[in-house]
């Protein structure tokens, strides 16, 4: 469920709006392929019977000439109820923290520190999401796989499929085509756009290797990220936890010393 992007810094929103999306219907064809995805998911009702998420994940990242730029832990905290969202990551200046209430459309960041000796270190000031930070959150909250796998049960998403074994889940100017293989109906790969770099929104895909079933949801465990056709991040995941009584408060609640709340380890 965690993204990993080009780069170490936190993937930004670009201060451009991008194309206002669709205004068409949800289509039939479109609706089966979900529903197909759904089945190998392991159902719509096991889907939507996960009320929290926790994912912990380790990556390795390169950038675009291919130059290795370090390991990144990320821990991913998700609530469908409120819906909120909150993550944590250590990285090589890429450390950061972002908490987002998507029902306020409010929340607060710390971005990493550019300038000291230490990679690893935050700026230690957290400040309001506000602009393209804010459209970022809500962009990454409204796209969040566990959502999208029930688009059609969302307000305000719409299936369609513009092509055999693709599915396209849009919802306010975001688009995610995800290819399903047409045996398994599992997703092949994912894509839409990254705004990694706020002046230069490039082709995102996310390709699915491996899987894992979590309290009868299928979740997957091993990902390659490619932006512009070039392979920029392989994800691991550490470990899933679903509906284990995450609060809000916990999530809202800003780290001692401004660390992330993950281990380095």
């Amino acid at each position: 469920m965690s993204s990993v992007y080009s780069g170490q810094q936190p993937p930004r929103a670009s201060t451009q709006q991008p194309p206002r999306a669709s205004t068409q219907q949800s289509t039939q064809d479109g609706l089966l392929l979900l529903r197909k995805m759904q089945d190998a998911l392991g159902g719509a009702g096991s889907i939507v019977a996960v009320r929290d998420y926790e994912e912990t994940i380790r990556a390795e990242a390169w950038d675009a000439a291919g130059t290795a730029l370090g390991d990144v832990r990320k821990r991913t905290r998700w609530m469908r109820t409120p819906g909120l969202l909150r993550l944590d990551q250590i990285g090589p200046r890429g450390t950061y923290v972002l908490y987002f209430d998507g029902g306020s459309r409010s929340g607060w960041e710390i971005l990493p520190d550019m300038t000291s000796a230490d990679r690893y270190k935050t700026s230690g000031t957290p400040i309001e999401l506000t602009g393209g930070e804010l459209e970022f959150a809500t962009n990454y909250l409204s796209g969040f796989e566990l959502t999208l796998w029930l688009a059609d049960q969302m307000p305000g998403y719409t299936v369609t499929s513009p092509g055999p074994n693709v599915i396209r889940i849009e919802h306010g100017r975001a688009a995610t085509d995800f290819t399903l293989d047409p045996v398994s109906g599992l997703p092949r790969s994912s894509a839409g756009v990254s705004l990694a770099d706020p002046d230069r929104p490039v082709p995102g895909e996310m390709r699915y290797e491996a899987w894992q079933e979590v309290s009868s949801v299928r979740f997957p465990t091993h990902r390659i990220n490619f932006l512009s056709g070039m392979k920029r991040g392989e994800v691991t995941t550490s470990a899933i936890r679903i509906n284990v009584g995450l609060r809000p408060q916990d999530l809202a609640a800003k780290p001692a010393d401004f660390v992330p709340d993950i281990s380095r380890r």
